[in-house]
């Protein structure tokens, strides 16, 4: 691994003022990805993928965006390490989701938005400018909105114009492009969802139930009429209880649902305790296929997209619960090994 004096240049006040932090923080590997290159661009970070897929489409070519959580990283249960804070501290803006998604990360973000760790620096949630009527309610355990957004396309979709109007503060001469590509981007999108909104309605009524490891999908649930049940919380960090899987048991023998689903970013052993529950009351349910939650594809792939992380959630789901979906995805860009994958669930 690169030292990371070759990385970053640090001033000695700066390095006494953030010491005392770093010590504090758990070191648990250097895995992260190191900061872009310099290019004169306004240089952005993005904690998840869906975070950066917004800003890049509105940014356009006038920024580099870094993600931050790469593929199967679990942003609710995620501890920052060192390099983390020289990753945030070096962007000139950083983008978060919000709602407490990051979970254990907010505090840091904090610190570097209010100049607790150096010069302040531009920290946004993009879910700031979200309706906050629209927002679905979390518990009284986590104390705040449920954070999955995204999985309301067009109301994530209403994310870009928080970002267009933070990027404008930072390049002004380019407020008119940021505008027109927030617009564009809320076009396709909006196209998106119509076809999901489609493509799930394929599925008989009587199938429209989705159950998953953690309860992700309920913007999902309310925006595409299903509904939609998860062995944990809002968020990965609570625990799986005997009788929330006993009484997910019940369901799916009494709907007699053919298929629950196991997550990207979340281990899948409830997932299996309520395959072998129906199955020791004599009802064979399967696993439908792999679905992306707090996190999308591989890099550098369609499924590593927004659009492709709810196109591959959508294709997958439909097929495995008996519904129709083409045959290489909404758009035809999904990969053959998942495609497949999806097909092969619902023989």
């Amino acid at each position: 691994m690169t030292p990371p004096q070759t990385l970053f240049r640090f001033s000695a006040s700066w390095l006494g003022h953030v010491g005392v932090f770093i010590a504090l923080l758990p070191v648990i590997g250097c895995t992260q990805p190191k900061p872009a290159p310099k290019t004169g661009k306004l240089r952005v970070l993005a904690t998840t993928t869906m975070v950066g897929d917004v800003v890049k489409a509105v940014g356009g070519d006038n920024i580099e965006v870094q993600v931050l959580l790469g593929p199967g990283v679990d942003p609710h249960l995620y501890k920052v390490v060192t390099d983390d804070v020289r990753l945030i501290v070096d962007a000139d803006v950083v983008f978060y989701s919000g709602l407490m998604l990051e979970g254990k990360m907010t505090d840091t973000l904090a610190k570097v938005g209010d100049g607790s760790l150096g010069a302040p620096k531009p920290v946004h949630a993009i879910t700031d400018g979200v309706d906050s009527s629209k927002l679905l309610s979390g518990t009284e355990q986590t104390g705040h909105p449920d954070p999955h957004v995204w999985f309301d396309v067009e109301l994530w979709a209403t994310t870009a114009d928080e970002v267009a109007q933070v990027l404008s503060k930072e390049l002004p001469a380019q407020k008119m492009e940021f505008q027109q590509n927030a617009k564009q981007y809320q076009a396709d999108l909006k196209q998106l969802a119509k076809d999901a909104k489609a493509t799930l309605a394929t599925i008989p009524e009587e199938q429209r139930i989705l159950i998953t490891s953690h309860d992700a999908f309920g913007y999902l649930g309310r925006a595409y009429d299903i509904e939609v049940m998860g062995v944990q919380g809002i968020s990965t960090d609570s625990e799986a209880g005997l009788q929330r899987i006993n009484q997910l048991v019940d369901l799916i023998i009494e709907k007699k649902v053919p298929a629950v689903f196991v997550e990207t970013s979340v281990n899948g052993k409830s997932i299996q305790a309520l395959i072998a529950g129906a199955k020791s009351r004599g009802h064979e349910v399967v696993i439908g296929g792999e679905l992306f939650s707090d996190s999308a594809g591989d890099a550098d792939t369609y499924e590593g997209t927004y659009p492709g992380m709810i196109d591959h959630n959508v294709t997958t789901i439909t097929r495995a619960l008996g519904g129709e979906a083409p045959e290489r995805g909404l758009r035809g860009k999904l990969s053959m090994e998942a495609s497949t994958h999806s097909t092969s669930n619902n023989d």
